[in-house]
């Protein structure tokens, strides 16, 4: 668990993270960033049933770590997109030098300049956000395939969360030679929790669960209290969330 601070401007943040292997799995496949100080925050998460998913997010992660962000937003998220995009290559050419088929994972980032945001995603590994005032909502859209179901009516909602093909993701850095990454902008206001988690988290804990901890102002260390909530429900996958609290500067 970290707890850590940074500000840029009008705004400043501070974030808690925590990661488990779970109930289930014997290697925690995720991988996380957390940095405020600037104001870059990560999670990746291996992907299932293919070879050195702990390699993939964790490279991912170190070529993230390394990076001497710039102030500028728009220039941080050629950055960011750049950087997940020459990882990818290079875990594609690591799994066809190591004869493997996929060496891979999601990814979910998030970048903080001032008072203006970014998210940048491949895969399921998502970002929530919960305003003051109880709104609550899911900034990122999983690239997955009963994801694409439910947005064509195929499928509801309900439905895709039983379905057989629901851990089926249709993006992941390493998984195809040509990687897209989705990016989403947003300007924070102070009081906003900003949240980051692999699918670990929300395969056990409901929507309206993560709502009302990132809201309860008696927990201090969220991240902390929604993983500990997954793995009380005997966690099948590795879980993997980060926090960020959206705080006014001080004058």
């Amino acid at each position: 668990m970290n707890d850590k601070s940074g500000a840029r401007g009008s705004l400043t943040w501070r974030s808690t993270s925590c990661s488990d292997v779970g109930a289930v799995r014997k290697v925690n496949e995720d991988s996380m960033l957390d940095r405020p100080e600037r104001g870059l925050w990560a999670v990746a998460d291996g992907m299932g049933g293919h070879s050195a998913g702990d390699r993939a997010s964790q490279l991912v992660v170190a070529r993230l770590d390394a990076l001497t962000m710039p102030d500028d937003l728009v220039a941080a998220i050629n950055l960011v997109d750049d950087v997940l995009v020459r990882t990818n290559t290079e875990l594609r050419e690591l799994a066809e030098t190591e004869h493997k088929r996929t060496i891979g994972c999601t990814a979910a980032a998030m970048i903080a300049r001032g008072k203006h945001f970014a998210c940048l995603w491949a895969g399921d590994s998502r970002v929530y956000r919960h305003r003051p005032g109880g709104d609550f909502s899911q900034l990122t859209q999983d690239h997955a395939m009963v994801e694409h179901m439910v947005t064509q009516g195929i499928l509801s909602r309900e439905e895709a969360e039983n379905h057989p093909q629901a851990n089926l993701i249709t993006r992941a850095v390493g998984a195809s030679d040509v990687l897209f990454v989705d990016v989403e902008l947003f300007e924070a206001q102070v009081g906003d929790i900003l949240m980051i988690c692999s699918d670990g988290l929300y395969k056990e804990v409901e929507f309206d669960e993560i709502g009302a901890i990132l809201a309860d102002d008696s927990v201090d260390d969220k991240a902390q209290a929604l993983v500990d909530l997954a793995l009380g429900r005997r966690a099948r996958d590795n879980t993997t969330v980060v926090v960020v609290h959206i705080e006014e500067a001080a004058q």
